[in-house]
């Protein structure tokens, strides 16, 4: 029989919830944890090497490892749907997930989860390739930046990178859009601006939540002095107004993130005025198909007012008129004239109508 597990006793004067948990973990042989989620990873080290490909790791092994609790790696967690972005500074690590980049970031290693099902495979090839090179840059080669800025300076530009290609595809099709509209109105074109305002209020809601995510850690004067890791880890952090460096990183992408966001709402300016003179060019085509209608209305109005001597004329009655060699040519007139006069009545009545409504 094998032996059953045995666990150690943990103090109660432990008072934190989170420090006793992380302890409970660190007790627990893995193996009697079952169905316990694993991340899947790459880890880069201080040297910009890989040291591990597409590794799996047990959520608290990367919590025991990292200083971090179970709830940190919720935010970077690709199996969790419609995840906001985020960038969490933590006293040994920053957790990034911003755009289609799902890293961990230490004083001298770079973790990046997976992101299973992701479309964005070219831009995740060309921000690894991107990292790599910053990361073997000395301090000195790369300005004064630490290895943790040199990471997110990576993470940043791909995410803007990113963000900026899928715009102008978006901004290419709509502006190309709002032209063949302006030459003639398709209900086909018509239907792809809708799709396309969709989409564009999409990728604009994406951009004002990446765009808030910067504005949040700018505005914590404490996390800005807390993501200087390397001088933490080298025993000298830096003081909660001495934060410079990384401030001014964070506003030049914050800057950029904007522009993009600037860009889109333009654009959909743009979409929404080209859709209210579609509206008023529909509408007037309508008031015309209304009115010739009308008029349609009014000459079968005259016509059957003149139809009614006709209809009386018609019936097998003496009328004394048979014989007369006048007779048709005075009836016909007179109907005629009846019909005219109804039509003449009801084009005024319809113009006077049209003068008060415009």
């Amino acid at each position: 029989m094998p032996s059953k597990p045995t666990f150690q006793a943990i103090p109660n004067s432990i008072s934190d919830p989170a420090t006793r948990l992380q302890r409970n973990l660190t007790v627990v042989p893995h193996h009697t944890i079952k169905n316990e989620i694993k991340l899947r990873c790459t880890e880069f080290d201080h040297k910009g090497n890989v040291k591990t490909t597409a590794g799996e790791f047990l959520k608290s092994d990367l919590c025991q490892q990292h200083g971090l609790h179970a709830r940190d790696l919720r935010k970077i967690d690709s199996s969790f749907n419609n995840q906001m972005p985020v960038l969490l500074v933590r006293p040994e690590a920053i957790l990034v997930n911003v755009g289609h980049i799902r890293a961990l970031i230490k004083a001298d290693l770079v973790v990046l989860f997976d992101s299973f099902g992701s479309t964005d495979s070219y831009n995740q090839s060309i921000f690894i390739y991107d990292l790599e090179e910053k990361l073997r840059m000395s301090t000195s080669a790369a300005g004064g930046l630490p290895f943790e800025f040199r990471a997110l300076e990576a993470v940043f530009i791909s995410v803007i990178q990113s963000l900026q290609s899928e715009m102008d595809v978006l901004v290419h099709f709509v502006t190309k859009l709002l032209a063949h509209l302006e030459e003639s109105i398709d209900q086909n074109k018509l239907k792809e601006l809708l799709q396309y305002s969709k989409k564009l209020s999409q990728f604009e809601s994406k951009t004002l939540l990446i765009r808030d995510v910067f504005v949040e850690v700018l505005d914590q004067d404490d996390d800005l002095a807390n993501m200087y890791l390397t001088e933490k880890k080298q025993g000298h952090p830096r003081t909660e107004d001495n934060h410079e460096e990384i401030e001014i990183l964070l506003e030049s992408y914050l800057k950029q993130v904007e522009e993009i966001a600037n860009t889109v709402a333009i654009v959909k300016q743009q979409m929404q005025s080209t859709e209210e003179i579609v509206n008023v060019i529909l509408g007037a085509n309508r008031n015309q198909l209304l009115l010739f209608e009308l008029r349609i209305a009014m000459g079968t109005l005259g016509m059957s007012s003149g139809a009614i001597i006709a209809s009386l004329y018609g019936m097998n009655l003496h009328n004394y008129l048979e014989t007369n060699p006048h007779a048709f040519a005075i009836v016909g007139s007179t109907a005629l004239g009846i019909s005219m006069m109804v039509f003449a009545f009801c084009s005024r009545k319809l113009k006077m109508l049209a003068k008060g409504t415009t």
